[in-house]
């Protein structure tokens, strides 16, 4: 594949997106499809969604349209994660239970593990589940990171690029071109929700992104080693992965429910140390380009795998722990409690 070809496959990518995400915005306003302040958020104005449904046809038009479905395991990625993104649709017009949205989620995961997407942990059976498990879990993670203006629209331009030249150099350019249209996608949508935001992308978006990012990440790595399957999954994904640990690790201390919304984010620590929203922004994006960056030495074989593994599973263990010196909840004792963050989205 040519880089004209490349070239011409993001550009459309990104005005599909940027056009897409005005539009659909406009007309979610109309409709009344918005984010409105409520509780933890603190926007102030209702906000319209629909931006998500301006990435997927950023991200899956023009591959489909250049290439059409001939590459079977990426066409499956493809519709797959559209199925994904209007799940997140429905969810975001209507919410649905938990057990719903995972029981679907975890249908769609199968179907792309039985096209052939098995990340080889173990060289077993086991590895369909283990894939099939992952692509849920980050998929969701996206979900969770979509927490403040900008965030998601960033990380997901600076982890698609990284990854996209990944899979190029493994030889799978039908990926690669998929995984460069959502970076254009990515920064298309960024154009709009740059805070502060004019749209969300929503549930429809988040999910969609870190569905099509876990299975190509696990299609990239699919026969490979142990350590260059670990690294593999972890690197492209690695601050949604933190993001949910420091969450999860946060709520059990504080005697939280895991599934309740709050302002204990990464993003959110971030705002608390003084950095404003776009330069939070920037920080995650740099971390996730970082990642990748990582990813992309092991796969020109410029770093080992198990160095590569080690030093993910690393910085993952210490960016969770951290965190957690940053109160974001009042302490037992209210006399020396700080006082709640609000979310700032803007």
């Amino acid at each position: 594949m040519n880089a004209t070809a490349l070239l011409t496959a993001g550009a459309a990518g990104l005005l599909l997106a940027a056009g897409g995400t005005h539009v659909l915005g406009r007309l979610a306003l109309r409709w009344g499809i918005t984010d409105r302040p409520n509780g933890y958020k603190a926007h102030g104005r209702p906000v319209p969604y629909l931006g998500g449904i301006a990435i997927m046809l950023g991200t899956t038009v023009p591959p489909v349209a250049l290439l059409g479905l001939a590459d079977r395991r990426t066409s499956v990625i493809i519709v797959a994660a559209v199925v994904i993104g209007l799940l997140g649709l429905i969810d975001d017009l209507s919410p649905l239970t938990p057990l719903t949205r995972l029981a679907v989620e975890s249908v769609v995961a199968c179907g792309v593990v039985l096209s052939g997407v098995q990340a080889t942990v173990t060289g077993g059976w086991l590895d369909g589940p283990i894939t099939a498990l992952w692509i849920v879990v980050v998929a969701n993670s996206f979900n969770l990171l979509d927490n403040m203006d900008g965030n998601l629209g960033a990380i997901t331009t600076a982890s698609a690029a990284c990854l996209a030249g990944t899979a190029f150099v493994y030889g799978q350019p039908v990926v690669g071109l998929l995984l460069c249209t959502l970076a254009f996608a990515g920064l298309g949508f960024l154009l709009h929700n740059w805070a502060p935001a004019k749209v969300f992308m929503g549930d429809a978006g988040s999910l969609f992104i870190g569905f099509v990012l876990a299975s190509s990440a696990a299609l990239l790595v699919t026969g490979r080693s142990t350590e260059t399957v670990i690294a593999g999954l972890l690197l492209p994904v690695f601050v949604a992965i933190v993001d949910t640990g420091i969450v999860v690790v946060s709520r059990k201390r504080a005697g939280r429910p895991i599934m309740r919304g709050g302002t204990d984010h990464l993003s959110h620590r971030l705002r608390k140390l003084g950095l404003s929203t776009r330069l939070t922004a920037l920080v995650l994006a740099a971390a996730a380009a970082a990642a990748g960056m990582v990813d992309l030495a092991m796969t020109l074989g410029w770093i080992s795998p198990l160095l590569a593994t080690i030093s993910g599973i690393g910085a993952a263990c210490v960016l969770i722990g951290l965190p957690q010196r940053v109160r974001v909840y009042p302490s037992k004792h209210p006399k020396k409690a700080p006082a709640l963050i609000r979310e700032r989205r803007q």
